[in-house]
């Protein structure tokens, strides 16, 4: 029996709880942790637990009955908490976006890497049926090379929603909807597409002037090939509407699904391929769906890598790469220049602390609302 954990029992929690009792065959939730104590006793009575609750994480350091973490705190915490479980010998899956800095990624990855433990990132996304099948169809590269790629993470937050004493802030948040709701999509972009080589991006705030940070982005990728991306982040979007397209030089497909094919006639201008947009069709039809999905997909994945049945899906170094991408983005905004990828330790967006030095302050968060009463919140798109 796998003995879990979950630190921070905010808005995130009930979907690694739900995930987790799932499979009470495999594992069981031994302790809830949160500096608001009564937070994580009412999660426990809400889902029927029998747990330890817990005011303080570092009590749970020394528990030699805990394997594995779940870690839903502010973004701003989960460095110290992930290296502090690593080092204790405890396996970790922490909640996006892994970290405030690429500093911070890389001592999470050195800590997994020096303990021989799993670090999962989540991305939930990932683990949907409609980007698994996509996923497929793009490997098979009957679409042909990626020439441009369009991301539209789109959301919409009311002004309220930077309230809450830890968001809208860098210190605390880290970013805006670039790194808090666009990470789903970045990550699942990268994992597509591969990184791309450079990028120019431009950020605002254009509807929450109780924030420090940006409610919309947008940038444009390059890679080495000549392809171009863009990528939309925004909490401004009335209707949520959300894709991904991938234009190959013989066909298009997309999440939401859809296919489309073209050759050329004589005189360059297309003509319908029917044969290869069957083909696409087929290979969409005929993979077959996950048995979970969300959090409680990775959750599965996270737990057979625990017993030792695979790798992870979503490592630290995939969520690095993804902030990698995020960081770029800042960065250039920031800059207004180009940035070229990858990363390292010479980008001034490196450490948090030149997060904080370098990132642009667009208002003052002024309202601190300590908690909500309302802890239902909206995790991402069905893509169908």
């Amino acid at each position: 029996m796998i003995n879990t954990a979950v630190i921070g029992t905010g808005a995130i929690c009930p979907s690694h709880i739900k995930g987790y009792s799932q499979f009470s065959d495999l594992c069981k939730i031994v302790a809830l942790c949160d500096i608001y104590p009564e937070k994580a006793r009412h999660e426990a009575e809400a889902h029927n637990l029998s747990v330890d609750v817990y005011d303080d994480y570092t009590k749970l350091l020394k528990r030699n009955d805990i394997d594995l973490v779940s870690v839903c705190t502010p973004p701003y915490t989960h460095k110290d908490i992930t290296v502090d479980f690593l080092n204790a010998g405890k396996h970790v899956l922490v909640e996006k976006p892994m970290a405030s800095s690429l500093q911070e990624c890389d001592a999470m990855i050195e800590a997994a890497k020096k303990n021989n433990k799993i670090l999962s990132v989540i991305s939930q996304n990932r683990f949907t049926n409609p980007m698994q099948k996509l996923k497929k169809v793009l490997d098979t590269k009957l679409t042909g090379p990626i020439v441009h790629a369009q991301v539209d993470s789109y959301w919409w937050r009311g002004y309220s929603y930077y309230d809450l004493w830890w968001r809208g802030t860098w210190e605390k948040e880290g970013g805006g909807c670039t790194l808090n709701h666009a990470v789903h999509h970045i990550d699942i972009f990268t994992w597509m597409n591969g990184m791309p080589a450079e990028v120019t991006a431009l950020t605002s705030n254009t509807a929450h002037d109780n924030a420090e940070v940006e409610d919309i982005s947008v940038a444009v990728c390059r890679y080495e090939s000549g392809a171009l991306a863009q990528i939309t982040s925004s909490v401004v979007h009335h209707g949520e509407e959300q894709q991904l397209v991938f234009q190959g030089k013989k066909a298009r497909v997309s999440v939401p699904w859809k296919v489309k094919a073209s050759t050329s006639k004589g005189n360059g201008f297309p003509e319908e391929d029917k044969e290869l947009e069957a083909r696409l069709q087929k290979v969409y039809e005929n993979e077959d769906d996950i048995p979970y999905e969300g959090h409680t997909g990775q959750i599965y994945d996270v737990l057979q890598a625990v017993k030792g049945e695979k790798e992870v899906l979503v490592d630290g170094i995939q969520g690095r790469r993804t902030l990698e991408l995020i960081t770029g983005i800042y960065q250039s905004s920031s800059e207004g220049k180009t940035i070229k990828l990858p990363l390292d330790e010479s980008s001034p967006f490196y450490t948090r602390e030149g997060v904080l030095k370098n990132a642009p302050y667009f208002y003052e968060k002024k309202k601190v609302v300590e908690n909500f009463t309302n802890n239902e919140i909206n995790t991402g798109g069905k893509y169908e």
